[in-house]
């Protein structure tokens, strides 16, 4: 990048919203996924003034600008994949209005989800969609990647909360769509294309967002299977059952083995453990819902079901789902963790299925994951170093997204496919959709400026 050039970022966003310094470029050259590039420069925006000038700039200097918020994502979303320019959002953090009349609340793309809940905690109400960084990842990286979490079961991911939108697309004009009605069908649904769109579209400087009151009464209940299949049709049941739980979560053998050998939680040595939760506005219909779930589990043959009886012992019953993650990172040097997604009647295959990819190429694959979704993330632990091991992997990841794919399911849930999954698209989308999607790519940013590489859109 042209000394110049950094000459005029700097007058856009201050001398002290400008690095170029190795020990930030490094920072900024990954995020939560094993993907490595470090750009030239980078930017701490704190205005939709400052973003579209730096976009301007981009297009008359021609040089990649790959937006960032908390460096959470797991695909390679936010590495500058083609150097350039970092343009970091983290500092356009405000809560700009909270409307509990309305339902919404209005924000900047740096809010930190955890912030905006506490923000609504005192009015009854929260923002639904939980994804797992809850604590740290920011609502624009959010929306970039449609994220869901735990409680995507009953209340959808982030694409369901969105309203509306202030954009700077990558011509740099300014785009406002949607507004503060529950609903419309006003024009064209820009506010879908790009939630999940992976600032490759346009750079979110603004988000309207829904927001639900919150239930007062949770029921939580684990349940142990011997058999991996029978916990995947129980799940099946379970969604089938009439009733909708908030939370439905697996963990497989591999995972359940990991927790105790690294933990003193002492889990049961099973195929597969389920972590159910229910909710409402009274404990009767928390535990009304909890009871049918269940029979289900019942039904199905679970060896042991266990109820909490507390708010301390569910969240005894919570500390095996949430440590699963950081529990199997530390097996081995590296890890990989997908997210496919399957209707939910293919939850059992898929299960199985995961099963006879590890044990074809000899690598280690822990599942666990949002089941009542059909949302699975096998964990593949291995070490890079390691050629052969890498090799196997490779091939397992293939053979992971064409069994979802096959299944009638989707290279990802929640992640996004940013550098990871980008070679695998074609296996998703055929040939018309991914022109169409290239062509809006084309009209939306014409000189491919931003965050280039990404999702196989740059043919």
């Amino acid at each position: 990048m042209k000394p110049e050039i950094k000459d005029q970022l700097r007058a856009i966003v201050g001398e002290a919203n400008f690095s170029d310094k190795l020990i930030d470029l490094v920072s900024y050259s990954s995020d939560a996924s094993q993907h490595l590039h470090r750009p030239e420069a980078a930017v701490w925006a704190t205005t939709a003034e400052q973003v579209q000038a730096i976009v301007r700039l981009a297009n008359q200097e021609a040089f990649p600008v790959t937006v960032r918020g908390a460096g959470t994502g797991l695909s390679g979303l936010s590495v500058p994949a083609q150097g350039g320019l970092v343009l970091d959002l983290s500092r356009m953090d405000q809560i700009l209005d909270i409307s509990i009349t309305d339902r919404a609340v209005v924000v900047q793309p740096g809010v930190i989800y955890a912030d905006l809940d506490n923000a609504l905690a005192p009015h009854g109400y929260f923002f639904p969609p939980d994804p797992g960084s809850s604590k740290v990842c920011t609502l624009g990286g959010n929306v970039a990647t449609n994220a869901g979490g735990v409680k995507g079961a009953k209340y959808g991911t982030t694409r369901d909360y969105v309203l509306g939108l202030t954009v700077v697309l990558g011509d740099g004009s300014i785009m406002r769509t949607g507004n503060r009605a529950m609903k419309s069908v006003s024009g064209f649904d820009l506010v879908r294309l790009f939630v999940g769109s992976e600032g490759v579209l346009g750079i979110v400087t603004e988000i309207i967002l829904k927001i639900n009151p919150k239930p007062r009464a949770t029921a939580t209940t684990l349940a142990v299977f011997d058999d991996l299949e029978d916990a995947g049709r129980a799940v099946s049941g379970v969604m089938a059952g009439g009733v909708v739980p908030s939370v439905l979560e697996i963990l497989g053998r591999e995972t359940l083995k990991a927790i105790n050998q690294n933990t003193e939680l002492n889990l049961p040595e099973a195929d597969a453990m389920l972590l159910a939760e229910t909710d409402g506005y009274t404990q009767g219909e928390a535990d009304y819902q909890m009871e049918r779930v269940v029979e289900q589990f019942t039904a199905h043959h679970a060896r042991e079901v266990k109820q909490a009886e507390s708010a301390a012992q569910a969240a005894e019953l919570w500390k095996a789902r949430k440590s699963c993650v950081p529990v199997l990172a530390r097996l081995r040097p590296s890890f990989i963790l997908e997210d496919i997604t399957v209707p939910i009647s293919q939850v059992a295959p898929t299960l199985r299925g995961v099963q006879d990819i590890a044990a074809r190429h000899q690598v280690q694959i822990a599942t666990f994951g949002h089941a009542g979704d059909g949302n699975l993330h096998p964990q593949i632990i291995y070490d890079a170093a390691d050629h052969d091991e890498s090799e196997r992997v490779e091939a397992a990841v293939h053979d992971l997204f064409q069994l979802a794919v096959d299944l009638g399911g989707t290279l990802t849930g929640e992640h996004g496919i940013g550098l990871s999954k980008a070679p695998y698209m074609e296996m998703e989308h055929d040939p018309a959709a991914m022109k169409l999607m290239r062509s809006i790519k084309r009209v939306c940013d014409p000189n491919n400026i931003l965050n280039p590489g990404k999702m196989a859109l740059d043919g």
